[in-house]
């Protein structure tokens, strides 16, 4: 078995060590050891950053993603979890292809004043009464 540093798991990752550090003190990787200073990574790792990069676009938290792994550092996803996210990601690709269709509509709108648009103010109506959700936060809370 071929021992990674984290110099070595940075630069083939393209993660910077100071995230690499990070989603070890989240548990969502382990090192191995130690050579001098630097961290001992085995090439199972490349594996775990790769399903923690598909959760991240997909939309869950760190958290929600160490969740993913059994104690043993395995893969065991929940797949209710899986599909809960699914159905939420639906919904948001509604609200940004409806958000996407009133601003096409505003751009080319022959209305002398968007304010006079009554498509642009149903747009205005939702988005006061909530129902344009800003999107969800997808960077970790604190990064060294």
């Amino acid at each position: 078995m071929r021992v990674l540093d984290i110099a070595e798991v940075a630069q083939r990752t393209g993660l910077p060590a100071s995230t690499l550090r990070y989603y070890e003190e989240k548990g969502l990787i382990a090192s191995i050891g130690r050579r001098g200073l630097k961290r001992l990574f085995d090439p199972g790792v490349f594996e775990r950053l790769a399903l923690v990069a598909i959760g991240r676009a997909a939309g869950f938290s760190l958290d929600e993603i160490k969740l993913m792994f059994a104690p043993d550092g395995r893969p065991n996803i929940d797949r209710r979890m899986l599909s809960d996210k699914a159905d939420a990601l639906d919904r948001r690709i509604s609200e940004l292809s409806a958000m996407r269709d009133g601003l096409r509509h505003a751009a080319a709108c022959p209305a002398p004043s968007h304010m006079e648009c009554p498509t642009f103010r149903r747009l205005l109506r939702a988005a006061t009464s909530g129902s344009i959700a800003p999107p969800e936060r997808t960077t970790p809370k604190r990064m060294p």
